[in-house]
C-alpha cells in the first residue's frame, strides 16, 4: 500500500505566500511523475504542476511564475511553493504521485486526501 500525506494548507491574505509538502510511504520501488491538483467548489479538479523524476516540470497558466514545483527523490516528497496567492487559488489541494511498487510493474497513481488552502482578507 502507497499513502500520500498533503502539510500546509491554510488561511493566507491575498498576496501571501504558503508552502504545501506531500510525503509518500509504503511499498514503493519508484516514484515516476508527481504533481499538484486542485479542485474548486463547483469546478473540475485541474492539474496545478507537475514534475518528472528527472524534475522537468510544467504548470497550469494561471500559476505561471508564483508557483514553484520541486521535489526529494531520496524521500519521495513533493513540495509547492506558492507565492502572490490570489482569492481564485481557493481550492482544496491534492499531492498525485505516479509509483511503481515493483521494479518490473506498472506505475499507478496515488492520491493523497487534500489540504483546504484559503485566500483570502
Amino acid at each position: 500500500q502507497v499513502r500520500l500525506v498533503e502539510s500546509g494548507g491554510g488561511l493566507v491574505q491575498p498576496g501571501g505566500s504558503l508552502r504545501l509538502s506531500c510525503a509518500a510511504s509504503g511499498t514503493i520501488f519508484s516514484i515516476d511523475d508527481m504533481g499538484w491538483y486542485r479542485q474548486a467548489p463547483g469546478k473540475q479538479r485541474e492539474l496545478v504542476a507537475r514534475i518528472s523524476r528527472s524534475s522537468r516540470t510544467n504548470y497550469v497558466d494561471s500559476v505561471k511564475g508564483r508557483f514553484t514545483i520541486s521535489r526529494d527523490n531520496a524521500n519521495n516528497t513533493v513540495q509547492l511553493q506558492m507565492s502572490s496567492l490570489k482569492p481564485e487559488d481557493t481550492a482544496f489541494y491534492y499531492c498525485n504521485a505516479v509509483v511503481r511498487v515493483l521494479r518490473w510493474g506498472q506505475p499507478v497513481d496515488y492520491w493523497g486526501q487534500g489540504t483546504q488552502v484559503t485566500v483570502s482578507s
